[in-house]
């Protein structure tokens, strides 16, 4: 529960705990804290059996902590009947964002030149301009000029 404190700030905890209940009382605050921090954890534990016990026996080796999304992630990307880590290993991040970053500022090779002049040819027009804008070579905006309104986009 309190992993992440230090001798020094235990230290400085129980000076401020002498300090500001005394040296006469702080047995007596220190056992009432423990007993309501005992009684929380009674209370979570019954109310984890309870749903445990509601939830049926398909979820007997159910744990609240995979709730956590980070665990619930980390956990299926471990899980090697999903073949993950096969996925995870053969994909790089980096050679697919320069692809993607040279396909949208339009220096792309030539098979995606190619791809787009074939589609160009080959499709009718869309109404509304969708289909001719994307055919358009994008064109520099200057510094002051405002990028242009889509409405259908929004």
């Amino acid at each position: 529960m309190f992993n992440d404190i230090g001798a020094l700030e235990l230290v400085t905890l129980v000076v401020l705990a002498v300090l500001i209940f005394g040296p006469d009382k702080l047995p007596k605050v220190i056992q009432d804290i423990s007993g309501f921090i005992r009684k929380v954890r009674d209370f979570s534990d019954s109310a984890k059996r309870d749903i445990r016990d509601e939830l049926g026996p398909e979820f007997k080796d159910f744990e609240f902590e995979d709730l956590n999304p980070k665990t619930f992630i980390r956990k299926q990307l471990d899980n090697e009947d999903l073949g993950m880590k096969d996925i995870r290993n053969g994909f790089d991040m980096r050679k697919e964002m320069a692809e993607v970053t040279d396909a949208v500022n339009g220096s792309g090779s030539a098979a995606s030149a190619s791809a787009s002049a074939s589609a160009a040819s080959s499709g009718p027009e869309l109404t509304k301009g969708g289909g001719a804008d994307l055919e358009k070579k994008p064109t520099r905006l200057t510094k002051d000029e405002p990028p242009p309104f889509d409405s259908d986009a929004t």
